[in-house]
């Protein structure tokens, strides 16, 4: 008899994600993916709520998701809908819960910052191969996550709030950008990280994995070029230099960047280039997941405990 199918949501300041799963060998197996690029964070006003257009958007993502879950036939009680950064942090966030929630049948849990940084280990693990040490980074765009982890033990987690949207507006909004730019955000996340810069580089690590549409879109580039999939400092000068001598907005000189990545693609790569250089990291690797995958294992657990 097949497993019942289950759906992990998550929103967060970027992108709203599903994905739809049952059950094979003891591990979740996708058989429908939606994402949206919602950008949540760039309605963050600055009195600390969420603008109506922009809350909006996001009630019209929901919509799309809830008519998927019909289509795929998903009981109420296999449904995770997990929010993050800003939802977190702005102050009407009782009001989108409670109008997306005739929309899905099913509660927003909007969860913190280490317990994001958990599912998204957990996600990572579960879908990319590698062994000993790893720092996993998800750069999202209100919040990054930095994980420490050995195999399934997971040694040193923080969520610190920066991420590719909120600096998209902070420090790359307007053009002709400017090597200041670049130096102004990465000021900013040497003050942001500061407290914990030196336990990261003192418990060190064997390689790190990069959990984010922020690697995802430099990994992109790389590929459309037929280069290496590996991001390594050189490759974010390079990618620097190239964002620098743009004259629009939307990047379009940047060979292989497609036009949905290219709004919060200059703050990703300087963020990156910042934690490059901040915490001497030689080469990133792209995860095979996080946050979604990681929401996907838990359901799947709950779903059979419930069973037993």
């Amino acid at each position: 008899m097949p497993t019942p199918a289950y759906a992990a949501i998550t929103l967060g300041s970027n992108s709203f994600n599903m994905l739809i799963a049952r059950t094979r060998g003891d591990q979740p197996h996708i058989i429908a993916k939606y994402k949206r690029k919602v950008r949540l964070a760039e309605g963050i006003g600055d009195d600390g709520i969420l603008s109506h257009d922009v809350m909006q958007r996001g009630l019209d993502c929901l919509s799309m998701f809830a008519q998927m879950l019909v289509q795929h036939k998903i009981e109420a009680n296999h449904v995770a809908v997990i929010a993050t950064a800003t939802l977190r942090n702005v102050s009407n966030a009782d009001e989108f819960s409670r109008r997306a929630l005739p929309l899905l049948g099913h509660p927003i849990e909007i969860i913190s910052g280490m317990r994001e940084a958990e599912l998204i280990y957990q996600g990572m693990v579960a879908t990319t191969r590698g062994h000993g040490r790893r720092l996993v980074i998800d750069i999202g765009g209100a919040s990054t996550e930095f994980i420490i982890g050995d195999g399934q033990q997971v040694l040193f987690k923080t969520s610190l709030p920066f991420g590719s949207v909120t600096y998209n507006r902070q420090f790359f909004s307007s053009m002709p950008l400017q090597q200041l730019d670049f130096d102004d955000a990465k000021q900013q996340v040497l003050t942001t990280l500061a407290e914990h810069r030196h336990t990261l580089r003192d418990l060190g690590w064997h390689c790190v994995v990069g959990a984010s549409g922020a690697v995802q879109s430099v990994v992109e580039v790389l590929l459309h070029r037929g280069l290496s999939e590996t991001i390594t400092l050189d490759v974010l000068h390079q990618l620097k230099a190239e964002i620098l001598i743009q004259d629009d907005i939307g990047l379009t000189g940047i060979l292989g960047l497609c036009s949905e990545r290219a709004p919060t693609f200059t703050a990703g790569v300087a963020i990156l280039l910042a934690l490059f250089e901040l915490l001497g990291i030689e080469q990133l690797a792209l995860s095979g997941g996080a946050l979604r995958e990681g929401v996907l294992v838990m359901l799947a657990q709950r779903i059979i405990d419930e069973a037993n």
